[in-house]
């Protein structure tokens, strides 16, 4: 896996102050992306051991909420092992900070999908909030959090998960209604 950038301290992409990875690779090609930069695999750093522990430190820290995994896409096929074994690793050591993952797959996809890709059903055992869906240009919003369009949704993994059920972590569609 390869990956372009370490942000720390980032407070745009999930809930507290939070480690960001951004990794390499995505199919998905969303017109108007903000990151077409890391479209390609083959693009950017090798995930290596030093970028791991550059990610560890962050989370050791008593203020880093936790790490989210951008792109690209982590769920991009070329992806999901070493994301796979990250995420289990994260769990294990820092269990009480959030993973946070954003793809540009659906969520009632990645469930049908996680039956014959143990990669796959692994990540979404150890992640906490999902935010799916491809960026469409023309449902773009300033006004929404944290995701660029409103067909993305946020979703509550492990509640989703225990409810076989999507249950939103933030409902964006009460703030575009003004009802938040």
């Amino acid at each position: 896996m390869r990956y372009h950038n370490i942000t720390k301290a980032d407070m745009l992409n999930g809930e507290g102050l939070r480690v960001v990875l951004w990794v390499s690779g995505c199919s998905h090609e969303c017109p108007g992306c903000q990151n077409a930069i890391t479209w390609d695999s083959n693009d950017g750093l090798e995930f290596d051991d030093a970028a791991k522990k550059e990610i560890f430190d962050e989370l050791e820290k008593d203020w880093c909420s936790g790490i989210t995994l951008s792109g690209g896409d982590p769920l991009y096929c070329g992806n999901r092992g070493e994301i796979a074994s990250f995420v289990r690793e994260i769990k294990n050591r820092f269990p009480n900070k959030t993973i946070w993952l954003y793809t540009g797959y659906l969520w009632d996809d990645l469930l049908k999908q996680k039956e014959k890709d143990k990669d796959l059903e692994c990540i979404l055992n150890h992640i906490d909030v999902l935010l799916d869906g491809k960026f469409i240009m023309k449902l773009a919003s300033e006004k929404i959090y944290y995701v660029g369009s409103s067909n993305q949704c946020i979703i509550d993994v492990v509640q989703s998960l225990e409810k076989n059920k999507k249950v939103l972590y933030i409902d964006n569609s009460k703030i575009l209604e003004g009802v938040e």
